[in-house]
């Protein structure tokens, strides 16, 4: 192979609020590096990555950027994890005429129109809606129907499109919204807004927060003793293995959405040993220790950079993007292919259930049955257990 390598750069949240998922796309990336070099490289060469910590801060995010075109000379650039980690960086990628694959933001190219832009979450042309589409849908389905609706969301820009989409299925679906309520990223209890719920009882609780409001949220749930039929919809945090652990019992009959968990028809020899190869790396460091949410997707990310530059024969950023806008890419979470405007041409995400968690340990959220898809129907493992109160006495 070349001595020189083929540098790849790009920054994610190390440190801060969002370490755990940021550090376990670093692992996935790793591992992804390692298994190319192996195999030969790309185009002869070796492959590099050059991540820098934006230490969960938007502000830090263009200048990390301009350091890694200006003075790392990078012959690429990705995207991070989270919108905060993105869409600092994009005036900057369309200045360059960068090509740019993001790893998991929601709505960042919907008003830019950056042909150029990629991401590799799930959530097809339609973002907002997609994301609780399932959650939505299975609610919809049960017997009886719920009828009211309460909203509780941080009060952040990367709630806006996830309760924008909810409001949209309550409508479609004639789901009655009674309470919207937004708190601060600051609060650590949040009992406060959610015992004026009690009152209103309503049938569906919808919730939309970061990792640690995820864990305050369905502690303060418990600790009110308000039971709606259907609770959960768009909280980042019951996907990560340490707030598996922190939750235990507490997660039964939450329904949430996923990209990526081990249940049959997600599973293939590629994907399994890529979480095995994680599982076995991750140690006691602060990434994610399953790494089913960002694993999956981070190693899929770079396997379609790989893919680019084999099959465009070339670092050029025009080459690659026109490559990139035509081609279907395999990889570990199947075949995927880009719509117009970066995201998948074909949503895919999941909606899970928690049921039968009996304790605190990993091992219980890697037993069959701790976790089942309930939608879409053709990617499902189990029927939704419902009223929510039912599936927390099967624990």
């Amino acid at each position: 192979m070349s001595a020189q390598p083929i540098r790849i750069g790009y920054g994610l949240s190390l440190t801060g609020p969002l370490a755990s998922n940021g550090q376990a796309a670093r692992l996935a990336h790793q591992i992804w590096a390692e298994d190319v070099n192996a195999a030969g490289g790309l185009l002869g060469r070796k492959v590099e990555l050059v991540c820098l910590d934006d230490e969960t801060n938007p502000q830090l995010v263009a200048d990390l950027y301009k350091r890694l075109l200006d003075e790392e000379r990078v012959d690429l650039v990705i995207g991070g994890y989270g919108d905060n980690s993105v869409a600092p960086a994009m005036p900057l990628i369309m200045e360059r005429s960068r090509y740019f694959i993001g790893l998991m933001a929601l709505a960042v190219n919907a008003t830019l129109s950056y042909p150029n832009y990629f991401v590799m979450i799930p959530t097809g042309t339609h973002p907002a809606e997609a994301l609780t589409e399932g959650f939505f849908g299975a609610a919809a389905a049960q017997t009886p129907k719920p009828v009211t609706l309460a909203i509780v969301a941080a009060d952040a820009p990367f709630s806006k499109a996830p309760v924008q989409g909810a409001k949209a299925h309550a409508e479609r679906y004639g789901f009655k919204v009674v309470s919207e309520a937004l708190y601060p990223l600051t609060s650590t209890d949040l009992t406060s807004f959610l015992e004026p719920l009690k009152a209103l009882d309503p049938d569906i609780l919808f919730f939309c927060s970061y990792l640690n409001d995820s864990v305050a949220l369905l502690k303060a749930l418990d600790a009110v003793k308000l039971e709606p039929r259907v609770v959960g919809g768009a909280m980042i945090g019951p996907q990560n293995g340490s707030v598996k652990a922190q939750l235990g019992p507490l997660l039964n009959g939450v329904i949430n959405y996923e990209y990526w968990i081990p249940v049959p028809k997600l599973m293939n020899p590629e994907v399994a040993k890529m979480i095995e190869t994680y599982q076995l790396r991750v140690g006691e460091s602060a990434a994610d220790p399953l790494g089913y949410y960002v694993a999956p997707q981070a190693y899929a990310q770079l396997q379609v950079v790989g893919q680019a530059i084999q099959g465009a024969q070339s670092l050029d950023d025009a080459r690659l993007a026109q490559f990139t806008r035509e081609a279907t890419f395999k990889t570990v979470v199947g075949d995927v292919k880009f719509a117009p405007g970066g995201g998948w041409i074909e949503p895919r995400v999941l909606t899970a259930q928690f049921a039968n968690v009996r304790g605190n340990d990993l091992a219980d959220f890697k037993a069959a049955g701790a976790q089942a898809v309930v939608w879409p129907s053709d990617l499902a493992s189990s029927a939704l257990i419902y009223p929510y109160a039912k599936a927390k006495l099967n624990a």
